[in-house]
């Protein structure tokens, strides 16, 4: 039988009242930069494998690699890196049953967010 009450029913919230939080947009961020990776570490094995292969394919992906494109996705990839690595320690942290509050989860995400762009900063000015 159909649901008479159908109109009575509380609407859920839209998408344009939901705020997203720090932490949840640092959590996807963490997915992304897994992801993201996975990309940059098939471009270097591609590089490795044309290495292997012959002159020609290596000329090939190493132009692609010391492009300004390539450039831009290895800077991205050591950003993505020390992000990814930071929130795993941050994780690490909860799973101790520390940081849980929400001020200190905010610290955490901001701590994670400001310390990645830092250690990419450095890594590229050593390296």
């Amino acid at each position: 039988m159909a649901d008479v009450n159908r109109g009575n029913r509380p609407l859920s919230p839209h998408l344009t009242v939901y705020r997203p939080q720090l932490t949840s947009m640092t959590s996807i961020l963490t997915r992304i930069t897994g992801n993201a990776l996975l990309v940059a570490a098939l471009l270097i094995v591609w590089w490795f494998l044309a290495a292997a292969t012959s002159p020609e394919a290596f000329a090939r992906a190493d132009a692609v690699i010391t492009s300004w494109f390539g450039d831009l996705v290895m800077l991205l990839s050591v950003w993505a890196l020390w992000y990814h690595t930071l929130a795993g320690v941050r994780h690490l942290i909860w799973d101790t049953g520390a940081g849980l509050d929400l001020p200190t989860a905010y610290k955490l995400g901001y701590a994670v967010i400001g310390g990645s762009f830092l250690l990419t900063l450095l890594t590229v000015i050593i390296v």
